[in-house]
């Protein structure tokens, strides 16, 4: 058995050494005596030697995972009563459902938050001497001997059978602005959910949106049939009128003797809320500096292809001024003719050829527009094939700018893609032009555009990029992606970081590797690629 006398004796159970050191570090130096283990079999062991209050256990771990370690704790009756704290990067409700159901207390997600860590293992040491001290008191040693729970910040109410408050300490006084004989004798789920005592005008949107009537009917539910139950976030009233949020946990009292059948303890997270929404407006607000600096590199890419721009769609318009010209002296000469049918359809022809051309014209003026506007309508549903088309027809720009061959080979009956078409273009573009350039200085005229889907056991289109230039040397390989490298003397550094967020952005990948030669092992250039997921069915 334990005889130390600190806070409490709490085991970190993880087998990544640098979680456990992080959670080692945050703890050490505030009165908890700390274990560590890096394997589920090893912290059974530790548990049962030293039964410690408090285990913050990892789920996700090789051979024995957290939770068949907590059904087994549970089973053992050294260990039964040990609370334990899952520690997992799983966020979904499912996950943290069956960690309640087989005994867990609490749940932390990772990357872990330091001060939450701290105030998770704070009330729940807490609560753990809270319950044994419960176990073996009745409501005079309650009432006589509450030092301990009149420390706590937390706020703590004893609760008989039928749910009323025999003992509320003072943390529960300040939360709820009265005096502890406001408190008393009331039932807790009228006191704290049905806002009774509340002072009208002051309620808000926030209150009327929480369900404080399902509130209540799952806390009597729990103490009808003697079950713990906790709650992240409920909404209190105060018996003056007002509310506050809280999180609390209703724990009942095993031993049927004693006058407290439950205790609640509870807190008021007004703080740690206001620091999500904090997060959360610091998360929207990089997103929008994020898109907004996607939409300059675009304007940029645009800048430097004016001048091919101007030179493709001149082609076109100039072909239409010839064939108008050409069609009216075709139409004059029939003037001067009673058979004229073959010079009509000539002039039929030649007016349709100027139509072609001015579709033409269209075209490339309507891609060139839509490349360069801002996106308002999010993802969308769109075939891969139109994607590609539409990639190779912005590249050709470029292409015959610089006297170059775009070889493509676009696989036929691609998938759909859910994507924001402009943003993907943009990213091949990058990519297609850094090739352009790469090849040009090796006095190659030739880039590679490969799109395909039917790549064994991998639901993505693939999109491929490769040119033959001098490629990337092996010390920089690791570094490409990363924000301001650059191999270029006027490069930025930030074109390929752009497209890795993008192409993350959609669920896909992105990355390097070195070309090979055709029927040869021999490198020569670069190719990257980035893969897309299929639309699911």
């Amino acid at each position: 058995m334990k005889t130390d006398t600190t806070r409490g004796l709490v085991l970190l159970v993880d087998d990544n050494p640098a979680n456990l050191k992080i959670l080692y570090e945050t703890l050490n130096g505030r009165g908890y005596k700390l274990l560590v283990a890096d394997s589920g079999a090893k912290a059974l062991s530790i548990a049962q030697k030293m039964q410690p209050e408090l285990i913050l256990l990892d789920i996700m771990m090789p051979g024995m995972d957290g939770y068949e370690v907590c059904r087994r704790l549970q089973q053992n009756g050294l260990t039964e009563s040990v609370s334990v704290v899952f520690l997992s990067a799983l966020d979904d409700t499912d996950a943290k459902v069956l960690g309640f159901e087989l005994g867990g207390v609490d749940y932390i997600s990772k990357p872990f938050q330091v001060k939450e860590v701290i105030a998770r293992v704070d009330t729940h040491l807490r609560l753990r001497l809270l319950e044994k001290a419960l176990g073996q008191q009745n409501k005079e040693l309650l009432i006589d001997n509450s030092s301990i729970l009149r420390a706590m910040g937390e706020g703590i109410y004893g609760l008989d059978k039928g749910g009323q408050i025999i003992f509320a300490n003072p943390a529960a006084c300040r939360a709820n602005q009265c005096e502890v004989d406001t408190l008393l004798g009331q039932r807790f789920v009228e006191l704290q959910f049905s806002g009774r005592g509340a002072v009208p005008g002051q309620s808000s949107g926030a209150a009327t949106e929480f369900d404080h009537e399902r509130m209540i009917r799952h806390v009597e539910q729990a103490m009808a049939d003697d079950e713990s139950i906790r709650v992240e976030q409920a909404l209190f009233f105060r018996p003056a009128g007002g509310f506050f949020p809280a999180s609390f946990q209703l724990t009942i009292v095993p031993d049927s003797a004693s006058s407290t059948h439950a205790v609640v303890v509870f807190r008021d997270i007004s703080d740690k809320l206001a620091q999500e929404r904090e997060l959360e407006q610091a998360r929207l607000k990089l997103e929008a500096q994020r898109a907004q600096l996607t939409h300059v590199s675009r304007l940029s890419t645009m800048g430097e292809m004016a001048a091919g721009i101007a030179h493709e769609v001149n082609q076109p318009l100039t072909a239409i001024v010839n064939y108008a010209r050409l069609a009216s002296r075709q139409l004059v000469s029939l003037k001067n003719r009673v058979m004229a049918t073959k010079e009509l359809e000539a002039a039929a022809e030649t007016l349709e050829k100027i139509e072609q051309q001015s579709l033409r014209a269209s075209d490339v003026i309507q891609h060139i527009r839509d490349f360069v506007r801002k996106p308002t309508e999010g993802k969308t549903r769109l075939s891969a094939t139109e994607l590609a088309e539409a990639i190779i027809q912005l590249t050709g720009i470029e292409a015959k700018q610089h006297s170059m061959t775009l070889n493509t080979d676009i696989e036929s009956k691609l998938p759909e893609l859910r994507v924001e078409a402009i943003q993907i273009q943009q990213v091949a573009l990058n990519l297609l032009r850094n090739a352009m350039e790469a090849s040009l200085s090796t006095a190659s005229d030739s880039v590679f555009f490969r799109v395909y889907h039917n790549k064994a056991g991998d639901n993505h289109v693939h999109f491929e990029i490769e040119d033959r230039g001098t490629g990337v040397t092996e010390e920089n390989q690791p570094f490409l992606f990363n924000p301001f490298f650059t191999t270029k003397k006027t490069g930025m550094g930030i074109g390929l970081t752009l497209c890795q967020n993008i192409v993350q952005a959609h669920g896909g990948r992105i990355g390097y590797q070195p070309a090979k030669l055709h029927n040869s092992d021999a490198e020569s250039g670069s190719l990257f690629w980035f893969s897309l997921p299929v639309l699911a069915e």
